[in-house]
């Protein structure tokens, strides 16, 4: 997806900025910014999309994205309850390289790629990310510094295959949040790649082309993957059959919905919601 270029307005007196977001939806597009950002939610399900990532995301989760990396978090439109997040983010080069903090250094090189924390080892460091957004000044720096070299000696693994360092051309992030809202909205009914690649004023042969190139997947792989995780969500989290959503999430035939799932997870479909439905 190209990404929209976020401008993020810090004082001159000011190298961090910290808020709580909130309300019924994530309402960000796919974007990027010139500041690192670490982003924790609070409350909400849905899609992420970090890089060229595709994956559900749950409350609870910490993620450290590096400048640059395009992302966005879509929520399930029907949940119950409002998308409440915590977010700090920092400007490039406000900590000093010295060797006492090659570990942070490291991750936030690392972070390139999008770094998701083990939910259960950095639990007990929550209550002090979260509690950055009420601090100014030195403390606030200080703080942020530490938190750091704490999440650095924690399990992490990253999210995106590809890298994402230079800053992307705004048409191609404008083509694709323009596909993304496509997805969003059609993916229950069957989408074909020519209204796609009308949609962003393209060929279908150029458009195959694009997407593959900035997702490093082909759109129907990408689509395939959407659905897959809309109807994950909807194994856990309601109680229609798993016919009644295969068909709710795009899938007109049965064989070929168990299969894509299958390669995704491992598990059929019922012995998924088995394993994670108490």
């Amino acid at each position: 997806m190209n990404p929209i270029l976020e401008p993020i307005h810090l004082e001159q007196h000011q190298s961090i900025t910290g808020f709580i977001y909130e309300k019924t939806n994530f309402e960000m597009p796919w974007h990027f910014h010139p500041q690192h950002e670490l982003t924790y939610i609070e409350e909400s399900f849905g899609t992420k999309f970090i890089g060229d990532y595709v994956g559900a995301y749950e409350s609870g989760e910490l993620v450290l994205l590096r400048s640059k990396l395009p992302h966005c978090w879509k929520n399930e439109m029907h949940q119950k309850g409002s998308s409440k997040s915590f977010v700090i983010q920092w400007n490039k080069g406000i900590f000093t390289h010295v060797p006492e903090l090659a570990p942070v250094f490291n991750m936030l090189k690392t972070a390139s790629k999008g770094i998701i924390f083990d939910k259960e080892e950095v639990a007990h460091l929550i209550p002090q990310f979260k509690a950055l957004i009420t601090l100014e000044g030195h403390e606030l720096y200080i703080k942020l510094l530490s938190l750091l070299v704490s999440l650095s000696e924690c399990s992490q693994k990253t999210l995106s295959e590809a890298s994402f360092i230079d800053d992307l051309p705004s048409e191609y992030g404008k083509r694709i949040s323009k596909v993304h809202d496509f997805v969003e909205t059609n993916y229950t009914q069957k989408i074909y790649l020519k209204e796609v690649a009308d949609l962003v004023n393209m060929s279908e042969q150029s458009f195959s082309r694009f997407f593959s190139k900035m997702m490093g997947r082909s759109f129907f792989t990408f689509l395939n993957e959407y659905r897959i995780n809309i109807a994950t969500r909807m194994l856990i989290d309601s109680d229609e059959t798993v016919s009644q959503i295969a068909f709710a999430c795009g899938y007109e035939s049965l064989p070929f919905f168990f299969k894509k799932f299958g390669k995704v997870h491992q598990l059929s479909p019922a012995k998924y919601r088995k394993k994670h439905v108490v």
